[in-house]
Parts: C-alpha cells; sequence; structure tokens
C-alpha cells in the first residue's frame, strides 16, 4: 500500500487543527465521502480483504434465518414483521436467510426486507443477488426504516463503528490521538490535559490499570437505538461480531488488508480499521432502556444450539466427497475454537422486548451483565 490521498488530507487536518483524536481518524478511515474505505469497495471474499461467516458457508445465513423463524413465532407471528440487516456485505447471509424461510410460507408472506447499507458498490452487489426478493428497501441508516415488529441480524457491524481510546498517564486518562513525528509519518500521542473525572465513569476492571493502558469505549447511540426500537415497537436483535465479554483495559485498534494484519496508520483508506467489540457494554446500554438481553455466548455454542451439526450433516449426506470436505472444513472454521476458527472469538447477543424471555441459542445462559 502507497500514500493515499486520504494520508495526505489527514495530515493537513492535523497541521491546521492540532491532533486528532482516534475516533475521528477511524472515521475517516472507514466513511471519508471520497476515500472512505467502506464507500468505495468491496471488501470482501478471497480478492478482497477479509472473509465474514456467511461467505464461509450458507449454513450460517440459514441458521440465522430459522433462528428469526423461531422468534416470530414467540413475537406471536405477526402478519407483518420487518428483517433488518444492518452492514449486509454481498447479500448473501440475507439470501441464505430467505431461502430457509421459504419452507414457512405465512412467515414468508409477511416479510418485509430492509437493508441497511451506505457503501454503493456493496449496495448494488446486494441489488443482484437479491434481485428475486420482493418487499426490499435500502436505507442509509437504521433511523429510517419504518416502525412495526421488527427482527435485527448486525453480523459485524459494531467492530467498524469508531472508537474512543483513552492513556492513563500519572495524572489520569488522556484522550489517545494521531499525530505527525518529525519525520513526518503519522504516531500515536495522547491529549496534552486529562479528560476531567473520566475514572468516575470507568468499569470496576479499569479503574485499576496501571499507568501506559489503554481503554477503549463507543458511544452508546447505535446499541440504544436497537434495543429502543424492539422494545417499543415489538421484536429482537441479534449482534455477531469478535470482541471480549467482559470491559477491560487492551488495545484491540487494527487493521485488515488483503488477510492479513497491517499498521492503522499507514495508509488510511486502503485498510479495514476496527476494534474488538465490548459485549458488556452493549448489554449495559440495552438494559438501561429497558430491553432485556439474552448472552452473550461464544457463536460456536450458538450455532450448535441452533442446528448446524445437523444441517451440517445434512448437506454432506447429498454432496460428493469433495464438496463434502468443504462443508466439514467450513463447519469447524464457524464453530471451532481454535486460532483458525471463529468459534470462540466471535459472540453472540441477543437483545428484545421484555416479555420475550427466552430466545433459542441464548435463552438458558445468564444476563450477559453478569457475563465473565
Amino acid at each position: 500500500m502507497t500514500d493515499s490521498p486520504l494520508l495526505n488530507e489527514i495530515k493537513a487536518l492535523i497541521k491546521s487543527s492540532g491532533p486528532m483524536p482516534v475516533w475521528r481518524y477511524m472515521e475517516l478511515c472507514l466513511m471519508h465521502p471520497r476515500y472512505g474505505y467502506y464507500v468505495s469497495r468491496d471488501p470482501l471474499g478471497r480478492e478482497g480483504d477479509f472473509t465474514t461467516a456467511p461467505e464461509v458457508s450458507q449454513m450460517f445465513g440459514e441458521l440465522l434465518g430459522l433462528w428469526s423463524a423461531s422468534v416470530w413465532k414467540q413475537m406471536g407471528s405477526p402478519q407483518l414483521l420487518r428483517l433488518i440487516e444492518l452492514g449486509p456485505g454481498r447479500g448473501t447471509m440475507m439470501a441464505d436467510a430467505l431461502r430457509a424461510l421459504r419452507v414457512l410460507p405465512p412467515l414468508y408472506q409477511s416479510l418485509h426486507i430492509h437493508m441497511v447499507e451506505v457503501n454503493p458498490v456493496l449496495r448494488e452487489r446486494q441489488m443482484a443477488t437479491l434481485s428475486s426478493v420482493r418487499n426490499i428497501t435500502w436505507h442509509d441508516s437504521i433511523d429510517d426504516v419504518p416502525e412495526g415488529p421488527s427482527i435485527i441480524l448486525a453480523n459485524e457491524y459494531f467492530d467498524v463503528l469508531p472508537i474512543h481510546q483513552m492513556v492513563r498517564h500519572e495524572n489520569g486518562w488522556h484522550e489517545r490521538v494521531v499525530e505527525i513525528d518529525g519525520n513526518g509519518r503519522l504516531e500515536f500521542g495522547a491529549a496534552a490535559e486529562p479528560t476531567p473525572r473520566f475514572d468516575v465513569l470507568l468499569p470496576p476492571l479499569v479503574r485499576a490499570a496501571p499507568v501506559g493502558a489503554v481503554f477503549e469505549w463507543r458511544p452508546d447511540t447505535e446499541i440504544m437505538k436497537l434495543a429502543t426500537r424492539v422494545r417499543e415497537q415489538d421484536g429482537a436483535a441479534l449482534i455477531i461480531d469478535y470482541g471480549h465479554l467482559r470491559s477491560d483495559a487492551g488495545d484491540t485498534f487494527q487493521a485488515i488488508a488483503r488477510h492479513s494484519f497491517t499498521d492503522p496508520l499507514k495508509a488510511p483508506g486502503q485498510a479495514d480499521v476496527t476494534a474488538h467489540v465490548d459485549f458488556q457494554a452493549l448489554a449495559r446500554a440495552a438494559e438501561d432502556v429497558g430491553a432485556r438481553v439474552h448472552g452473550p455466548v461464544t457463536q460456536g455454542d450458538f450455532l450448535k444450539r441452533v442446528g448446524i451439526d445437523t444441517r451440517a450433516a445434512a448437506l454432506m449426506q447429498k454432496a460428493t466427497p469433495d464438496v463434502a470436505s468443504d462443508i466439514s472444513l467450513a463447519h469447524k472454521r464457524l464453530t471451532d475454537t481454535g486460532r483458525s476458527g471463529m468459534g470462540s472469538m466471535f459472540k453472540v447477543l441477543g437483545i428484545s422486548e421484555p416479555r420475550l424471555t427466552g430466545i433459542a441459542g441464548l435463552s438458558d445462559l445468564e444476563q450477559a451483565g453478569g457475563a465473565s
């Protein structure tokens, strides 16, 4: 990767306005109107920079479709259901989910599909993938989705929402910033003055963090939107992402290009910059607005609870030996707890209106606020 137009623009902004907070740098890298990573390309698959679970296997989307069906029944089988996906990639997950839902005509007929996508390249891919689907609409924000009973799916959505990073110094917590070093390169620094009374807001585990520790946090705006929607209008949301179960200190800000980690400050706009999701913070914010929280559990546990072993066996029984081997490898990648698997790194959190006391795959575990 070489110097990008966005790198030059960021340097100009820093020179004119001073060091840039990490959240603003991340926002520009991903969403700059001309050079942002998520407004200019299809980042998925072998030719892209990373692969998501729906691209690994059709089983992932199919099981999320069947999970949605079970929630719809718990909701009392409403005659209109808004199935909303946030950051839907190429439309693969929705296509697989809808194929599974065709076996339930009453539900399938009730569906209105809403795709929340800002990337024009991916939106075109989604339109092609889902060209035969009726009652489907695209939106720039969930705020634009009409009211009504909803099931919301968010796979690898929260990890790209900008984070604030705070660094502990002797005299308090300072906002982490991006600045320019003596050689003209971007580097991390810290605001000159500490953020007043920031330690009062910290989770207990973080208050004892040593000098030099980094703490990351995201504003609660997005999770509160989802939680408020399902609480007030009926329904549930399923959040699947990589992250940690408990709020704690640690620097997880990273960049990925061509399926490998790279320096997040090297070529802004040309790599995917993300940070791990704090599931305890998500759960706390959802509960604060009166929604019910389910889980979180690991992705491996969730998929096994909703039937991935049975589905894989059924697909393999009908497949050629080569295809059966591919299915087995995909199953392992989605559920395995090893370094090459997504089973333990990814977590699954459910949020619902309070009357839904149990949700498939999540219901018999303790609430996320107490997870460890």
